[in-house]
């Protein structure tokens, strides 16, 4: 698909929070005695990485009345996100986020949502989605009202206005009364996206496998042009709609790095894939696309996060530079 080429910023829609991410090392939440409050939430994280990338972005959330809510509006802007569409809702508290990593490094979260799930179908009416470059969405606001119902709204006016969707499935099961209440709020906007994103977590909780070449055959029936599934530092894998491929083509490795805090690699990841295929008009997405958004998230990893791990575009070519020259460039599953 392409969007009329003068249609901007990128407009990133959701929750916005502060995490609460372990600082001690414990790999159980039960068992966590200190954490560091940072900046989050997916859509938020997205905003920001797409601005370091040089797409121009926006964030559509609320926050509340109260001192994490002023932080993370100041964060946004400082890193250059338009927050013209972000609302203070002084009868609630910022949403707060608890975020842990397992014994093999994988990203662990637990959500208290108060402000963010007051996002509403009149935000929405306001945030201007029919000029958009590109629409950024998740499922955490798919969990409440009306947050649910805002999210729909705004992807109905993408969908009417030629304006690609980007769905970073990015599900958080304590949010839901069962997976299948889940799977239900999920499937209308899995047929409407230009761009899917899901983990294998995602992938086996909404489809029950935890297989990558399954999870894209499950997939490929919502007829998204793009499809991106991946499995932390186990690498990632990506389907084109119509385009028939062996398993080894279309799978990237991760890159082995020092990870310190896996928080916000997935989005990094998720605005890298964005800011590639905005590039092409979303003409096509290639190997080399996906490559370049392994780096990013990789790369979010060796830092605390969230948002202040994100990497620029110039550290993301850097990289990619420094592995290939060391001959550690993702190299195909053979």
């Amino acid at each position: 698909m392409s969007p009329p080429p003068d249609r901007s910023p990128v407009l990133c829609l959701g929750e916005v929070l502060i995490d609460l991410i372990a600082a001690d090392g414990a790999t159980r939440l039960e068992e966590v005695s200190a954490f560091a409050a940072r900046p989050g939430g997916a859509p938020a994280n997205a905003a920001v990485a797409l601005a370091r990338l040089g797409v121009a972005s926006a964030f559509c959330g609320v926050v509340g009345g109260d001192p994490f809510g002023a932080r993370l509006a100041a964060t946004l802007s400082a890193n250059g996100v338009d927050v013209s569409r972000l609302r203070t809702a002084r009868e609630a508290d910022t949403t707060i986020a608890f975020a842990w990593k397992d014994a093999r490094g994988d990203g662990h979260f637990r959500l208290l949502r108060l402000a963010d799930r007051l996002l509403s179908p009149d935000d929405v009416a306001r945030a201007g989605i029919d000029r958009l470059a590109a629409l950024v969405i998740g499922s955490v606001a798919l969990a409440a009202e009306p947050s649910r119902s805002a999210v729909m709204r705004a992807v109905e006016i993408a969908t009417a206005s030629r304006v690609p969707v980007c769905f970073d499935v990015n599900l958080r099961p304590t949010l839901w009364s069962d997976l299948e209440a889940a799977r239900a709020a999920c499937e209308p906007l899995l047929s409407r996206s230009s761009l899917l994103k899901l983990s294998l977590d995602d992938a086996g909780s909404l489809f029950g496998t935890g297989d990558a070449d399954a999870a894209l055959v499950h997939l490929e029936r919502y007829g998204a042009p793009y499809v991106v599934v991946t499995d932390g530092a186990r690498g990632a894998w990506f389907a084109r709609r119509g385009e028939a491929a062996p398993p080894a083509d279309r799978y990237v490795p991760a890159f082995a790095v020092d990870a310190v805090d896996p928080t916000g690699a997935g989005d990094a990841f998720t605005a890298a894939v964005v800011a590639r295929l905005i590039q092409r008009q979303w003409a096509r997405l290639d190997r080399a696309d996906v490559v370049f958004a392994a780096a990013a998230g990789g790369l979010t990893t060796t830092r605390r996060g969230a948002i202040d791990a994100l990497p620029t575009t110039a550290e993301i070519a850097s990289f990619l530079t420094d592995r290939k020259t060391e001959g550690e460039a993702p190299a195909r599953k053979r």
